[in-house]
This record gives structure tokens, sequence and C-alpha cells, in this order.
């Protein structure tokens, strides 16, 4: 029988799984390894006393899992059917245009084949609230060119049960989410948005009866946008990240991320304070965790 105090090594899955439901602020809250997966635009500054009402809807599906970039045998799958309540209040402090923000994410997690230990399973409940805000360094509308700093933090208070480890909508551990945001008009009609992000993790001390702790994530994110009128514009978005290795009861479980992924996005006003939004995509390469091979979100944005 295995000794409960020594884990072994609990495979590339559990820390894949979690950060599948780590949803977080600023942009299209993907249930993917970036912390926050900005959309196409979201780096754009607005003007003080702008607000917006967000409502996400997102579904994942992924039916192969990996380690070490090796496909492991047998059955594996995946699905997440999250949705995001967010609201934004643009304001100017000191001369610089800053957004606070509260976000509440809910849906389902479900593992639909049984993986390494892990029985199938689902979950479902309110996810970890995350607050936070961006403040812009550099804001010219007219240039189109913005610089903007953000942070955020996850609330440990979502939906947890320990014995479901990574089968969760809540975390149960705070995370810190820092990211550097440049935007720059190419042409009259093309803008490229470059993201960098670094994420920290505090230790969640009840995961299957072990201490999980988490080093630091790094993502890289681009996007290229389209305008095709003053209210429409195409997108193509690619995502990239690193590091994050899991240690479970001691044990590094050797399952750094160096995993990307593209989108593709269509957005367009149907009346003057109301957008829509809808997104489609797939992992590329996945080095451990699960690889998704559809995601479609949908994004209703109201102005007021």
């Amino acid at each position: 029988m295995q000794n409960p105090a020594r884990p072994r090594k609990v495979n590339a899955f559990l820390k894949q799984t979690i950060l599948s439901v780590a949803i977080s602020a600023a942009g299209t809250f993907s249930t993917q390894a970036a912390e926050v997966a900005a959309d196409p635009g979201d780096y754009d500054a607005l003007p003080a006393g702008t607000n917006l009402a967000i409502l996400y809807g997102q579904y994942g599906s992924a039916d192969k899992f990996r380690a070490n970039g090796d496909l492991t045998p047998g059955d594996a799958g995946l699905d997440t059917k999250i949705g995001l309540a967010r609201l934004v209040h643009y304001m100017d402090i000191g001369g610089y245009i800053v957004d606070p923000q509260i976000i509440l994410p809910f849906g389902q997690v479900e593992l639909k084949e049984p993986l390494d230990t892990i029985a199938a399973s689902s979950e479902s409940g309110i996810g970890d609230p995350t607050l936070g805000a961006t403040v812009w360094l550099l804001n010219n509308p007219e240039q189109r060119e913005y610089l903007g700093l953000s942070a955020f933090a996850s609330v440990p208070i979502g939906d947890y049960e320990a014995d479901k480890g990574p089968i969760n909508i809540g975390e149960n551990r705070w995370k810190g989410i820092f990211q550097l945001g440049y935007v720059r008009s190419l042409s009259d009609n093309v803008i490229l948005d470059l993201i960098a992000e670094y994420s920290v993790f505090e230790d969640n001390d009840d995961f299957l009866g072990f201490r999980l702790q988490q080093d630091a994530t790094q993502s890289g994110q681009a996007h290229l946008r389209y305008i095709l009128s003053p209210g429409t514009h195409l997108g193509l978005s690619y995502y990239h990240d690193f590091g994050g290795e899991t240690n479970v009861g001691g044990l590094d479980q050797d399952d750094e991320l160096d995993n990307n992924r593209w989108l593709a996005t269509f957005a367009t006003f149907v009346a003057p304070t109301l957008q829509l939004q809808i997104q489609g995509g797939q992992d590329i390469n996945s080095e451990n965790g699960f690889e998704e091979d559809a995601r479609v979100n949908l994004r209703i944005l109201k102005v007021f």
C-alpha cells in the first residue's frame, strides 16, 4: 500500500487540469494554461467614466493527453463548460486611465475517462473571484498606441472539494497575475497587440490530502487585428505558456509547461452599445497535460 505521507509522482494531468480551471481576469478567460488569456483589443484604453458588463461562455474539449511531449496510452477526455460575469469601470487617477474590475467564474469541469489514479468525475459550481486593474502608462488613441500594466488577485473562496483534487472549479489558493501589454497600429486597418504575463501561486494545503506547490508561470501572447469597419474586426491570436512545475507532497512532478495554441476572433457591434464576439481554435502542441482539439468562446459586452 502506498505511504500516504510520500505520494508517487502524480502525473502531469493534475497540474494541467488545475490550470484548466484557473479562471482569471483582464480578457478572454479561457480554460487554458495562460492565467489571463486576453482578447484582441483588451489593452485599448477606454475613456474615463466608461462601464462594461460582460458575459462569457466557453467550451473546451480534449481527447489527448501528453507527458513530456509523448501521447499517453488509453482513452482520455476532458470537457470544460465555463461562464464568467465581469464588471469593469474606467476612471482617471492622476492623469492615468485605470480600470478596476471584478470577475466571477462558474461552470462545470468533467473528466470523461479515468486517468492514472484519477477516477472519471465532474464538478460544477462557482469559482474563485478575481479582482484587479490595468493602468495605462501610454495612452495615445489618435495613433492607436497603448502600454498597460495589469495586476490581479484570485481570491480562494470558490467551490472546492479536496478529495476531488484537480476536478474543481475553485483552487483553494491565492494567485497573483501580472501583465504588460503593448498595442501599436501597423497600418490604417491592422493592429498588433503583444502581452507578457508572469503568475505566482500560494500553496494549496489540501490537495488530495497533500500539499500542492507550483512554480511561477510565464506566458507570451500576440494578437493581430484587421479592422473591417469602425465596429467590426477579425483577429488571429497566438499563446505560448512556460514554466509552472508542480510539487505534490514534496515530490517534483516534472510537468513544466511548454504549450502553444491559436485562436481566431470575429467581433462586431450589433447596436451602438452592444458587442457580440465569437472565437474558435485549438492547441498546436502540448508538452504536458491535455491537448485541446476544440475550443469555442462566446462573449456579450454591454457598454453603459
